[in-house]
């Protein structure tokens, strides 16, 4: 087992490049680098990139988790049916190894990859509360503009084989349970799990991968981290301007509690925007609700 430090990048594939490029740059991200088959998009974080869209079929490839140490990448290729560490001929560089997950998803586990400049994000505003003043002097102003993407946030999947997905996340890429999630009528059967990253006592993400059992392997969506409140408002209501599918938002989840909202890229694939979600580390106790649980929100528009 190693144990993964994060969600690198997702590899998506489009038959149009341009579209896919114009929706992504609506959606909050950069292009950080493209070639004649593949398009490179990063955030304002130093990633040199967190989104991936070869050119071809519609279609989810797979994602890309960081190696905590590169000597991971030697231990991981090790396992029945992974590659051999091998230099990536790509933008960015690095080191990688492929394997598959039991639905036969692409995981690419990387090290060394290139780190960009920091893009210095906008109108970052503190916010004033009934009991707290803290925004004093500066105004808001905000005018129409896309989101500001700073990096890649989760992954959902729906699984074929849940449980050897649930043992192969965990157990080759050591992430822990932050909240499983059962049948809504037998508390015996899981059917849903967040799990994180495992950074002993850093704080992480509620959540980088969240599985559930639909019987046949899918993306459900993929999410991305945006500033603020301010900024997934302001992305909101200009991606409402464009010929876009909204799917979901804007609300606040149960499980993870971040603020949320959905749009389609031009070939169906859920994009979500979301900010202020949980913290935990390893020391965190894993939650068990009912399945419903999982598509319950705080507030927000109904489905």
């Amino acid at each position: 087992m190693i144990k993964v430090a994060d969600v690198k990048y997702i590899r998506l594939r489009a038959p149009d490049l341009d579209k896919m490029e114009t929706f992504l740059t609506d959606f909050g991200l950069v292009r950080s680098d493209r070639t004649d088959t593949a398009l490179y998009m990063r955030g304002t974080d130093n990633e040199h990139h967190i989104h991936v869209t070869e050119l071809g079929e519609p279609g989810f490839i797979g994602m890309a988790f960081d190696a905590a140490r590169e000597a991971d990448l030697d231990a991981i290729s090790r396992l029945d049916g992974a590659g051999e560490v091998h230099e990536m001929d790509e933008p960015g560089g690095g080191k990688r190894v492929i394997l598959h997950d039991p639905d036969g998803l692409r995981i690419e586990i990387v090290a060394g990859m290139e780190t960009v400049e920091p893009i210095q994000v906008k109108e970052v505003f503190e916010f004033n509360s009934g009991s707290r003043r803290r925004r004093v002097g500066p105004f808001v102003r905000s005018g129409p503009r896309p989101s500001q993407v700073k990096r890649l946030g989760h992954i959902v999947l729906s699984c074929g084989k849940f449980k050897e997905c649930q043992d192969f996340y965990m157990g080759t890429l050591g992430m822990l349970t932050s909240d499983f999630l059962h049948d809504d009528n037998d508390d015996s059967i899981v059917k849903a799990n967040f799990m994180r990253c495992n950074r002993g006592q850093e704080y992480v993400d509620h959540h980088t991968v969240l599985i559930t059992d639909r019987g046949e392997a899918a993306l459900g969506h993929v999410a991305f981290e945006v500033e603020d409140w301010n900024d997934l408002n302001v992305g909101h209501w200009y991606l409402q301007t464009k010929d876009y599918v909204h799917n979901f938002g804007m609300g606040r989840h149960i499980l993870g509690s971040q603020l949320f909202d959905y749009w389609a890229d031009p070939w169906g694939h859920n994009h979500e925007h979301w900010t202020d979600g949980d913290l935990l580390n390893e020391d965190t106790p894993y939650g068990k609700y009912p399945l419903h649980t999982a598509r319950d929100i705080q507030w927000g528009p109904g489905r």
